[in-house]
């Protein structure tokens, strides 16, 4: 019982800290930010090939203004090919070994 009440105060610590965006001018992003209380969204927005990242209120989120809401969400392209190209590596070891 105590091992619940230990998860419930750790994830209700958790959301009270706010969402962490990359805050940054440039596509070399490395500058990480606790967002104001009203920023619940980061977002990144790409204008004649200047990128800038930072947070945002999410009734400001209209295109070109690209947004998402999970930590660090507004970082590098995402690995999804990589994980494609694992998947039928391991598919095509398994079958030939």
């Amino acid at each position: 019982m105590h091992f619940y009440g230990a998860l419930i105060l750790f994830v209700t610590v958790s959301a009270a800290c706010g969402l962490t965006c990359y805050q940054c001018l440039g596509k070399g992003c490395t500058n990480e930010v606790t967002c104001f209380p009203d920023g619940d969204r980061c977002t990144s927005i790409d204008v004649n090939g200047l990128v800038t990242k930072s947070c945002m209120n999410s009734g400001a989120c209209v295109p070109p203004i690209t947004c998402c809401s999970t930590d660090l969400c507004n970082g590098a392209t995402p690995a999804a090919s990589s994980i494609l190209l694992l998947m039928a590596s391991s598919a095509i070891v398994t079958l030939f070994l």
